[in-house]
């Protein structure tokens, strides 16, 4: 008994001695510290290498918005046979068993990271106003199932989201923009992007962070977009001027869009109806002359009720010391013409809106406009069409600013929230936290021009404090 309780003794000290001794151990780590373990930066190559199972995943239109709908993805380049797969969306469980399964066109991209595959169908003979579930895949490897509504073949009202630039910083700055904008309007008929989508025209990562800011958004909402100047790869000669000036790589592979503008232009120039408007796609990069004479065309054929550019490099520049003299000459004369409501552009890294305007002397507006008692402002002179210039990325400017800006920023990232419905339509400029900053609203009557209601806030403009200048 008692060698027992000796034993016992022993180990009981033991276990006290090698508890103190690793209490001690810390401290004897901490002055040899081991760095191998210290964070790396993960290879763009290995984040967005693509793989078995679908990503990229777009929601675009080739054709009548309310009858069709086109979905392209991204696979690896061993998935060659892939599909996507459609049946009406219920309120229970998605009957598979009724799916109807598509094969998918497949084309190659070589990228600065790795080849891909890319992967499109346009669902056809699918009924308006009516929601449908699809997905995507080889068979095996699918997608989730997610959900789109087709268009009203009838006028009626929607509401869709408009973005300047994102460009820069997409993951870290850019993603909380095109959330936000998702949770004040998510039954957004599409968003619309006026160029810059990304910075480097060729970069897999940029356009694997575009896709990832956007995230499963993309697959629900449709986009619809226009090229910037960066999604252009250029290259300069001996004489400083381009040598290489081409669209970049990506664009066709990763957005289905109509192929019926001018030759060599195919969907980066195009136009979609969507229940009683036309928007119109055209690319300010490049041959002009060539746009102008297929957009008159358009204009003259347009039947419906509203008329909405887009284009990136604006035709009233707002950066300061900027101008696009060559652009205004050769479109706004058909803007004109047509009585087009509405531009939407990019480009310059600031906010403005103008008045209504036409053409006139060099950059001078042909409208006034008088304050009335209710702090909104009409214009008495409602002829002309309102041009805006957004920024959606953490890229700026500065203003310069002209007398027929109605509101400008600096330093602001926005996104613009407009609504369509009947013969008005109610725009909403939003800062990057949800906080309006400009609005109005066009109103349409028989034979007559529109009538501007201004519904501007009342708080200040953002714009940078200018320095002190230097006492003399």
């Amino acid at each position: 008994m008692k060698s027992l309780f000796v034993h016992q003794l022993i180990s009981l000290r033991l276990i006290t001695a090698a508890i103190i001794a690793a209490a001690s151990l810390p401290a004897l780590a901490d002055e040899a510290e081991d760095h191998s373990h210290e964070p790396v930066l993960a290879k763009a190559a290995e984040v967005y290498r693509p793989t078995a199972v679908p990503d990229r995943i777009v929601l675009t239109w080739k054709e009548n918005p309310a009858t069709t709908q086109a979905v392209t993805w991204r696979t690896d380049v061993g998935t060659v046979r892939t599909y996507a797969e459609i049946v009406k969306a219920t309120a229970g469980k998605i009957p598979e068993e009724e799916a109807k399964r598509h094969r998918a066109e497949t084309s190659m991209l070589m990228t600065d990271l790795h080849p891909a595959h890319y992967h499109t169908v346009n669902f056809r003979e699918l009924e308006p106003s009516t929601k449908y579930a699809y997905r995507v895949g080889d068979g095996v490897n699918w997608s989730e199932w997610s959900h789109f509504t087709t268009a009203s073949k009838e006028p009626a009202p929607f509401t869709f989201v408009y973005f300047g630039d994102a460009q820069n910083d997409l993951k870290s700055h850019w993603s909380r923009v095109v959330r936000e904008a998702f949770k004040d309007a998510p039954r957004a008929a599409f968003f619309l992007h006026a160029g810059d989508l990304i910075n480097t025209a060729h970069s897999d990562a940029e356009w694997g962070e575009w896709f990832y800011s956007g995230g499963f958004i993309n697959r629900t909402t449709p986009v619809i977009a226009t090229p910037g100047n960066h999604e252009y790869f250029k290259e300069k000669g001996d004489n400083d001027e381009y040598t290489t000036y081409y669209l970049t790589k990506h664009w066709r592979p990763t957005f289905a869009f109509p192929e019926h503008g001018p030759a060599e232009l195919e969907e980066s120039v195009y136009f979609i109806d969507y229940q009683g408007v036309r928007i119109v796609c055209l690319n300010a990069n490049e041959r002009l002359d060539e746009q102008a004479e297929w957009l008159d065309k358009v204009l003259t054929e347009n039947k419906n009720n509203w008329t909405i550019l887009t284009f990136h490099q604006p035709i009233y520049s707002p950066k300061a010391g900027r101008d696009n003299p060559t652009l205004r000459a050769a479109w706004q004369p058909i803007i004109d013409k047509h009585n087009v409501d509405i531009v939407l552009q990019g480009h310059d890294h600031t906010y403005s809106r103008t008045k209504l305007m036409k053409a006139g002397d060099g950059e001078e507006p042909t409208a006034s406009a008088e304050n009335e008692p209710t702090g909104e402002t009409r214009q008495d002179e409602n002829t002309g069409t309102m041009y805006v210039v957004s920024v959606s990325g953490p890229k700026m400017y500065d203003v310069g600013r002209k007398p027929y800006m109605r509101r400008v920023a600096e330093d602001t990232q926005l996104y613009q929230v407009i609504t369509v419905d009947g013969n008005k339509l109610k725009y909403e400029a939003r800062t990057a936290i949800g906080e309006k900053y400009d609005g109005f609203t066009l109103e349409k009557e028989a034979g007559k021009p529109n009538k501007l209601i201004d519904q501007i806030p009342h708080t200040p403009e953002r714009l940078r404090e200018k320095p002190e200048e230097e006492e003399k």
